[in-house]
């Protein structure tokens, strides 16, 4: 079988980077990391091809060759999937599709023939099991997690390293908290789950002896959403692993709730840990009740950021305009927020309502 793995573009946004990269000549700041877990679950006698296109164009010859098609997007690529799908079909190939996008929205893409939700290492194998059979279904869904434990490392070997700023590596899924516009907890559960560290580290040594010294970004939504297995398991390992070798810093999401832990901090910037992105979301303490942001409530959010930044952590920041409660003064008050707190990477973004976020279901027509 010949399998084709195509990531569509990402929107020339924010966190496209798409200017920036080429001052240092680079494609994409990071690679598809799903469709490259994927790729390492498929049986060994498969041909496989990966095109992100942020990377490089998908041509039609790339469809030709395949068997079958695996498309994996978030929802921020629905342009891009909505214009590679017509084209995919129209070259008679059958197109399997996973991730966020198709997991929250699978009644939108009725053009796809196989759609593989939920969390690929439940239902992947499900699906190959009756492709192999001759008898795909078309719809694959779980309402269980994944034990992450036994999650394969990564088929680096379909990336041209060289496109990309930084790798990506993943340690935990879920979310403690309940922000009501974020749809993490929709699709990975409020409930940590954690690779082990001798896990996490293979995947490091693979990319390590690829050759790769550039920053590896840590892609959990909330890297210290388990402390004590961070101090008492990975951020050991972490140092150790840094022992004599060159590179490889590291870039992680975290919750404000980091400034708390002096113990955290330090053990975080000795395994080589140099940026966290936070979502501060907004200054306004009564904006922040009405999204849920209980941990970035009753605190002063500017001196917390500055701890982190005191510790050697640059600070990346995210914040929302358009709650409820917000007025014409929000605007210049984030400006001044970011400014009073020196956070040199800010993303300001209108309030969305991604579809299964408790924000969506709270705000629908009283009609339906």
């Amino acid at each position: 079988m010949k399998v084709l793995l195509v990531y569509p573009e990402f929107p020339d946004t924010f966190w496209s980077f798409k200017h920036a990269l080429k001052f240092i000549k680079k494609k994409s700041s990071s690679p598809p990391l799903g469709l490259l877990t994927i790729a390492a679950m498929l049986p060994c006698t498969t041909e496989k091809r990966l095109v992100d296109m942020n990377v490089a164009p998908l041509k039609d010859k790339d469809i030709i060759w395949a068997d079958i098609v695996f498309v994996s997007a978030m929802t921020v690529q629905r342009k891009s999937v909505h214009e590679i799908i017509p084209r995919i079909k129209a070259l008679g190939k059958p197109i399997a599709a996973g991730g966020p996008l198709f997991t929250m929205e699978k009644d939108a893409f009725p053009e796809v023939d196989h759609l593989i939700l939920s969390e690929g290492e439940i239902t992947f194998p499900m699906f190959l099991r009756d492709l192999a059979l001759g008898k795909p279904e078309r719809v694959y869904e779980t309402s269980e997690f994944a034990d992450i434990r036994v999650t394969p490392l990564p088929d680096w070997d379909l990336l041209d390293l060289n496109k990309y700023d930084s790798m990506s590596v993943q340690y935990t899924r879920g979310c403690p908290f309940n922000c009501d516009f974020c749809n993490v907890t929709a699709l990975l559960g409020h409930k940590m789950r954690l690779k082990s560290s001798g896990q996490f580290i293979a995947e490091l040594d693979a990319l390590y002896q690829r050759g790769w010294r550039r920053n590896v970004f840590v892609v959990d939504d909330n890297f210290i959403g388990n402390k004590r297995a961070l101090k008492e398991d990975l951020l050991p390992a972490l140092i150790e692993w840094r022992k004599g070798k060159k590179g490889c810093l590291f870039i992680t999401e975290a919750s404000i709730n980091l400034a708390d832990d002096d113990e955290l901090i330090d053990m975080m910037v000795k395994a080589g840990f140099t940026q966290v992105f936070i979502g501060i979301e907004t200054p306004d303490e009564g904006s922040l009740a009405e999204c849920g942001k209980s941990q970035n409530r009753n605190r002063d959010l500017v001196s917390n950021i500055q701890k982190l930044q005191h510790y050697g952590l640059q600070v990346m920041g995210g914040f929302i305009v358009g709650f409820d409660s917000d007025d014409e003064s929000i605007f210049r008050r984030q400006v001044e927020f970011i400014q009073k707190s020196g956070i040199v990477t800010a993303m300001v973004g209108l309030l969305q309502a991604p579809t299964g976020t408790a924000r969506a279901c709270d705000h629908l027509p009283q009609n339906l």
